[in-house]
């Protein structure tokens, strides 16, 4: 079974082919980062902008790398939900003409179930059910993954997700979009101990995560330094920001999956390639006992290979849409 994945919720025009659910035959990714980096963040209209010039080019890369053509392929996946809306429209709307010309089914595929499914690919012996974490800029979850194509959402962000408090602590140090890979590098010649840090909590579920309130702290720390006149050391203040927010996931997955009976753990999102996040996580399951599971790093961040994974197991599930499929901003695991 050969499937094209397509995705473009973010900026990251991306196209992938996938055979037998897990083998990659090609990933192309076209990124945006350099343009946004001068505003400090995706620019909306923007990124729509370039996945309209850049997709087609990056889809018949992925072919080409592939060494397929549209007649070979069983299906085009896509992400349809969650995402910014300009963007996702880009690529449902490419999605849909390709299927509807070619004839081939049209997978629709959820951006969350996506990153999840990375770990098929980089671990071909996983199977659900198990317990997932996934922490990117726009999610912090802790999923149930029933089945490759049902999930349960155990617990969720109330505000901010990790990597968007990673990104906007890191703005307010100074470091460069996107910030969560120079706080990641700062840390690694810092102090984690340096600075003591909340780990906020929210009141009705116990797996829920709250980022707001360890965002505002690291922002106020550094506004009153500077209020002072003194220095704060960047390295040491991101190595304590990176060592709380690596527990605070931790700490939720690892009581989720005792308290729910799982035995797997996997890790995926933008944020699983955080390095603090990865050792500490996998720390935590080896001193449990449980097995753990977590992407490679060049499959941690968006791309197509995920969709085109997701797409399959969607694909033999019977989940296909029509010429109807929209693109949805906001969109829970639990209403797929």
């Amino acid at each position: 079974m050969l499937i094209l994945g397509i995705e473009s919720s973010c900026d990251e025009t991306a196209a992938s082919v996938v055979k037998d659910c897990r083998t990659i035959c090609s990933s192309v990714i076209s990124t945006q980062i350099e343009e946004h980096k001068k505003y400090g963040g995706v620019v909306p209209e923007i990124a729509s902008r370039r996945h309209c010039e850049n997709i087609l080019g990056v889809v018949k890369k992925a072919l080409d790398d592939a060494q397929v053509s549209l007649s070979d392929l069983d299906g085009i996946a896509v992400t349809y939900a969650p995402g910014l809306i300009g963007a996702l429209l880009v690529g449902v709307s490419f999605a849909k003409a390709l299927a509807m010309s070619s004839g081939k089914p049209l997978i629709p595929v959820h951006h969350i179930a996506g990153h999840i499914a990375t770990n098929y690919l980089t671990f071909p012996d996983l199977e659900p059910p198990y317990m997932c974490l996934v922490a990117s800029g726009g999610h912090s979850h802790i999923i149930e993954v029933l089945s490759y194509t049902k999930f349960r959402v155990v617990g969720r962000t109330r505000d901010d997700a990790a990597g968007e408090c990673f990104d906007k602590c890191a703005r307010a140090m100074g470091f460069p979009y996107p910030g969560g890979v120079h706080v990641d590098k700062a840390a690694q010649s810092g102090d984690k101990t340096a600075f003591r840090l909340p780990h906020p909590t929210v009141a009705g579920n116990e797996f829920d995560f709250s980022f707001s309130g360890l965002k505002t702290a690291v922002i106020n720390l550094l506004h009153n330094a500077e209020q002072k006149g003194t220095d704060v050391n960047k390295n040491d203040l991101s190595a304590s920001l990176q060592h709380t927010i690596a527990d605070i996931l931790t700490d939720k997955t690892i009581r989720a999956a005792e308290s729910l009976g799982y035995k797997k753990i996997a890790l995926a999102g933008g944020v699983s390639a955080n390095s603090g996040v990865r050792s500490t996580l996998s720390e935590a399951c080896a001193k449990h006992g449980f097995e753990f599971y977590m992407p490679e790093k060049k499959l941690c961040g968006d791309n197509a290979a995920m969709i085109a994974c997701q797409g399959s197991y969607n694909l033999l599930a019977g989940i296909t849409a029509d010429e109807s499929l929209n693109a949805i901003a906001t969109l829970s695991m639990e209403d797929i």
